[in-house]
C-alpha cells in the first residue's frame, strides 16, 4: 500500500514537459525507425539531454512500455468520440481506423513488446482487457441500432483487424482494403 511517506512525488512542470517530448519523440522515431531507433536520436528530437531520458526512462524497454501504454490510453479516449458520432456505425468504423492505425504503427516494434510483456506478464492482459472493453462499448451501440451482426464480439474485432494489419508484408493500402472489407462483412 502507497502511503503519504513512500507515494511517489508529482513531478515538477519542467519534468513533465520532458516527459511528454520523450514520449513524442519516441513514438516518432518507433514509427520510422523502429529497433532501430537510437536513444541519442529519440533525445535530440525531444530537445532534451541523453541523462534526461535516462533518468525518467532506465531502460529502453521502459520507454516502449511508456509509449505503447500512452497510445492505448489515446485508443480508449477516442471511444467517447466514437460514442458521440450520431451514426453508430460511423463510429464503430472512425475508431476500428484508429485501432487499425495503431496497430500498423506496432508491427515494426513486435520484437520489443514482446519483451516488456515477458517481463511483465500483466501488462499484455492489462491493456488487452482495456482495448476489448472499449472495441465492446463501441460495438454494442453499433448492434443495438441494427447496423452491424450480432454474431460479432469486442475481442473478434479486435481479432480481426489487429491480424490484418500485423502482417508485415501488406501495405499500408492492402490494409485499408482490407479493414473496408471487414466493415463492409459487419453490416447487418
Amino acid at each position: 500500500m502507497t502511503t503519504p511517506a513512500t507515494a511517489p512525488r508529482p513531478m515538477r512542470a519542467d519534468a513533465r514537459r520532458n516527459y511528454e517530448r520523450l514520449i513524442t519523440a519516441a513514438r516518432e522515431e518507433f514509427g520510422e525507425r523502429a529497433h532501430e531507433a537510437a536513444i541519442e536520436d529519440i533525445a535530440k528530437r525531444a530537445g532534451v539531454g541523453v541523462g534526461t531520458l535516462y533518468r525518467h526512462f532506465p531502460r529502453r524497454i521502459d520507454l516502449v512500455e511508456a509509449v505503447y501504454a500512452e497510445e492505448i490510453d489515446t485508443l480508449i479516449a477516442a471511444v467517447d468520440d466514437a460514442l458521440a458520432t450520431p451514426d453508430p456505425y460511423a463510429g464503430l468504423t472512425s475508431w476500428l481506423q484508429a485501432y487499425a492505425r495503431y496497430a500498423m504503427n506496432k508491427r515494426n516494434l513486435l520484437k520489443e513488446l514482446q519483451e516488456a510483456f515477458e517481463r511483465d506478464p500483466g501488462l499484455r492482459l492489462q491493456l488487452r482487457e482495456r482495448l476489448q472493453a472499449a472495441a465492446t462499448r463501441v460495438l454494442e451501440r453499433a448492434q443495438a441500432a441494427g447496423a452491424v451482426r450480432q454474431d460479432v464480439s469486442g475481442d473478434d474485432l479486435l481479432h480481426l483487424v489487429g491480424g490484418i494489419c500485423m502482417s508485415s508484408t501488406a501495405t499500408r493500402e492492402q490494409n485499408e482494403r482490407l479493414l473496408e472489407v471487414v466493415l463492409q462483412g459487419l453490416r447487418a
